[in-house]
């Protein structure tokens, strides 16, 4: 399992890597059997996003460190150092570009982009 982040270098560039998330067997929902599952990651609040079809946004930098979950539809996620990433259903985004230029996001399906996004504190 892996998810794609992009992420401001220090020069105010951003840029894609991928990470790979641990999964480990313990005991999760007790008297159910182990399960493999990741360490917690504390959070702040979760938000639901609609972005309407055609939608097009400017170039920026995200506003808080953020993990966004694709439920429907697919955007095109360009970072300013001009390497993009189209995201779908079942993909997982993790921004902390924070500062810097930031990325450009547009919707390229014919269908609303819809999203679960988990921000951190």
């Amino acid at each position: 399992m892996k998810y794609q982040k992009l992420f401001s270098s220090s020069d105010g560039e951003s840029h894609w890597t991928d990470v790979d998330v641990l999964l480990e067997e313990r005991i999760f929902a007790p008297p159910a059997k182990a399960i493999e599952i990741s360490e917690p990651e504390p959070v702040k609040q979760l938000v639901f996003l609609r972005l309407r079809a055609g939608w097009n946004e400017p170039i920026h930098p995200t506003p808080v460190a953020q993990k966004l979950i694709c439920l429907q539809g697919t955007v095109r996620v360009t970072a300013s150092d001009g390497e993009f990433r189209d995201i779908g259903p079942g993909d997982v985004w993790h921004m902390e570009d924070k500062h810097g230029r930031g990325h450009h996001t547009v919707v390229t399906s014919k269908e609303d982009f819809l999203s679960v996004i988990v921000q951190y504190k």
